[in-house]
């Protein structure tokens, strides 16, 4: 039975799941929270809780992390090196990273040969990261796929409810614009890979349609009936410094090669279709 071993088996990891246990597979999920682990549980998944002891690479054909990097680099890697060194069964390792490993375009476009250029510390932890799991697959014949994801919407993670509570704003900064990705599509982008494995690519996981962030909030009024959002300059947002940092960096991403190599046609393209599904879903 092929096996996936979920490293910090979050949101994104949790829809790829659903995938492959509809498809006979076995998934080990990992999680520190008892509560997630039960909640896992009931979702067909084998929980582990995992506070960087041995994992069971053993029983694992394909390994995937979603665990983000410290200030000590990535966790994973610090807990497990040796081990995932020498797990040489393994079919295809996943490492799940984010687009602002590029910095700041001015709104331009990037794809998966643009130079990595953060512009925030979080960023560039995640270019280490990557590289440290490069250098890790390069030396020991690891099969390691990269994939960058955009900003991660869908179930449970979306505007509606802010708009609903009154407490939404549209924030605007001239000439901003972020890339966003549906959960579902992340999902089937990643079996994609699991089903064509092409050992050293990277991918960008992004829709087609970059947008500034108030139309997305003014789209979910919309749909919901509800009076526009107000809006607000980014120089007066009372903003937490992480949501201001996202602000640091605007630029649009390009998708061309999930279409290509790995044969995808997005579920969602746009975040209006995104939206209009999330809200149709919630009944």
């Amino acid at each position: 039975m092929p096996t996936l071993l979920s490293i910090g088996h979050g949101y994104s990891a949790r829809a790829l799941s659903a995938l492959l246990l509809a498809r006979g597979w076995r998934v080990i999920g990992t999680t520190r929270s008892p509560e997630k682990a039960e909640a896992l549980r009931a979702e067909g998944v084998e929980p582990l809780i995992w506070e960087g002891g041995p994992l069971p690479l053993d029983e694992a054909s394909h390994l995937l992390t979603s665990v983000a990097p410290g200030a000590e680099g990535d966790p994973v890697l610090a807990a497990q090196h040796e081990a995932i060194a020498a797990a040489q069964h393994l079919e295809w390792v996943g490492y799940l990273s984010t687009v602002g490993v590029y910095g700041d375009h001015a709104g331009g476009w990037v794809d998966e040969a643009t130079p990595l250029a953060p512009s925030t510390r979080r960023g560039q932890a995640r270019v280490e990261a990557e590289a440290a799991w490069g250098a890790l697959a390069a030396a020991h014949d690891l099969p390691l796929h990269i994939f960058r994801l955009a900003g991660i919407y869908g179930p449970g993670r979306g505007p509606f409810e802010k708009v609903r509570q009154g407490t939404a704003r549209r924030i605007v900064k001239e000439g901003q614009v972020f890339s966003r990705i549906h959960v579902e599509d992340i999902a089937q982008v990643l079996l994609a890979s699991i089903e064509h494995p092409d050992p050293g690519a990277v991918y960008n996981v992004c829709d087609d349609d970059p947008v500034p962030p108030q139309d997305v909030i003014g789209f979910a009024a919309e749909l919901l009936g509800l009076p526009l959002p107000p809006e607000v300059a980014f120089e007066q947002a009372d903003l937490s410094p992480m949501a201001r940092s996202f602000y640091a960096e605007s630029k649009r991403v390009r998708n061309d090669k999930i279409k290509r190599d790995l044969g995808v046609t997005l579920h969602y393209p746009d975040y209006r279709s995104g939206l209009r599904a999330m809200l149709d879903q919630a009944g």
